[in-house]
């Protein structure tokens, strides 16, 4: 009997964190993607400019 509330007790969220909304995983690993295109962008910017000339 313990220890099946012993697994219920583990996977119950904090109270204090479900009252925030989540995003899916998902969203944030397009959002992660496109920042990292982003900043590499930003960075080799007169590289990709070379390129065109």
């Amino acid at each position: 009997m313990e220890d099946n509330n012993q697994d219920t007790n583990q996977n119950k969220i904090p109270s204090k964190m479900a009252r925030l909304a989540w995003p899916k995983a998902k969203y944030g690993v397009i959002l992660a993607v496109i920042i990292i295109i982003l900043v590499n962008l930003i960075y080799y910017k007169d590289f990709f400019l070379s390129l065109f000339k």
